[in-house]
């Protein structure tokens, strides 16, 4: 029952912003750093929802880096998502490297910049965007890997 409303919310997002310009955004925050943690390590190692998890953790991260959002937001997400017993940071196993070769190959590049969906403002307020400063995102990587 849960699964169904939440699939017929996701379903009318997505029917309002078929361009992902401004709210279906929200729907996918997290999902390029998930989605390279899925690719380095196989699908199914992690469940789609904990490598999304793990990767808003690290867009809000960023987020914050970038002056986008106030320390506040970026401790309640992670405190939302570790209370819903999700995992905040990517595998241990998981290097700067591997993110990087996935994500240059990401269906969000485009002209060579890779464009990420990232907090602007009051959590919710999510922005699809190739406008930021890359040794930011490489702060980012650096952060939540080993090497």
């Amino acid at each position: 029952m849960l699964l169904s409303v939440h699939a017929k919310n996701k379903a009318e997002v997505v029917s309002l912003d078929e361009k992902e310009s401004g709210l279906r955004a929200t729907l996918n925050l997290g999902h390029t750093f998930g989605h390279a943690i899925e690719t380095s390590f196989g699908y199914g190692k992690w469940l789609h929802g904990e490598a999304v998890a793990a990767g808003m953790v690290m867009a809000v991260d960023m987020s914050y880096r970038l002056g986008w959002i106030d320390e506040s937001i970026m401790r309640r997400v992670h405190n939302i998502l570790q209370q819903a017993k999700l995992p905040t940071a990517p595998p241990e196993t998981m290097t700067v490297e591997m993110f990087k070769s996935v994500m240059a190959v990401d269906k969000k590049v485009a002209d060579g910049l890779l464009r990420l969906i990232l907090l602007k403002g009051p959590l919710g307020d999510c922005v699809f965007t190739g406008d930021y400063d890359r040794k930011v995102l490489d702060e980012t990587l650096h952060a939540f890997c080993k090497s």
